[in-house]
């Protein structure tokens, strides 16, 4: 290497060196704050090429994109009084990177500031609320307000919160066999109650069935008491008005109905030779007056 190159090179080097002591650059996703002799005197939150004074001031990077934290489960107590282990995350950035140094200095200490402040904010909120709201109900509408208040809380130390939500929300295993038997002990109560109600239900029809029964089979046995007793009278007419017209012909259609009903196959019967019975079969035998 020719040795005319060597002082090119070595102030190539102390210009280099000199400019990063005086320059510095913001990288898009970034911010920063210039610091001289450990006081912030300048807070650079647009990206480019900044300068600062050499060996006094120093520049502390923060960043600007959205962060997030991930909190550990926790316990919590609903308006109900069923507790309840919560695990939530939310999604925050630094708004004010001059109020976040002086308050929290890195993202580790707002982290554990911001641990402190949502679940506070959770705790309190949620404990408004029963079991079903959180899971179901108004989880949505809860988790918004917890949100907001989480943010103006924040904002105290320079940081923004853009949203929390539960991730998991979970019954403490030694409160799950109760729930489970609370639950049971609901459902076999219900079960008696629409049992008892279909029993009352199945009385009133059997009940109604069997009085409806009563009255067509009374109303069936009036009919039919009318029916014969107009059916008898009918008969009696027809009787007496035939016994009125020809005694010899009404006497002979009795005798030989009698003869039809007590004589048949295999019949014995044990008579005087003088019975009326027979009064008409011994007119058959008698010769035919010409």
């Amino acid at each position: 290497m020719d040795r005319r190159w060597i002082p090119i090179l070595i102030i190539g080097v102390v210009l280099v060196a000199g400019w990063n002591l005086v320059a510095y650059t913001v990288p898009q996703f970034a911010q920063a704050i210039v610091v001289q002799l450990g006081e912030p005197v300048r807070t650079v939150q647009e990206p480019g090429l900044y300068f600062k004074l050499p060996g006094v001031q120093n520049v502390l990077y923060f960043d600007k994109r959205l962060l997030a934290y991930d909190a550990a489960p926790k316990e919590i107590l609903t308006k109900d009084k069923q507790q309840l282990v919560v695990d939530n995350f939310s999604r925050w950035r630094i708004r004010d990177p001059l109020q976040f140094y002086r308050t929290v200095r890195n993202e580790a200490g707002a982290q554990s500031r911001l641990d402190d402040v949502i679940y506070s904010i959770v705790r309190e909120n949620l404990g408004r609320h029963t079991l079903r709201e959180i899971m179901n109900e108004k989880r949505t509408e809860v988790m918004t307000e917890v949100t907001k208040e989480s943010d103006a809380k924040a904002r105290d130390y320079g940081i923004e919160v853009a949203d929390v939500r539960i991730k998991r929300a979970d019954l403490p295993e030694k409160n799950e066999l109760n729930v489970f038997n609370r639950m049971r002990t609901e459902r076999e109560r219900l079960a008696k109650k629409f049992r008892a109600e279909g029993d009352e239900e199945a009385r009133k029809i059997r009940s109604e069935s069997d009085k409806q029964v009563q009255i067509l089979t009374a109303e069936a046995r009036k009919q039919a008491d009318i029916t014969r007793g107009e059916g008898d009278a009918q008969a009696v007419k027809i009787f007496a008005d035939a016994y009125g017209r020809d005694l010899e012909f009404y006497q002979l259609v009795r005798t030989l109905e009698a003869y039809r009903n007590s004589i048949s196959d295999g019949t014995t019967l044990i008579l005087s030779p003088n019975s009326e019975f027979f009064r008409y079969l011994k007119q058959l035998d008698r010769p035919k007056e010409r």
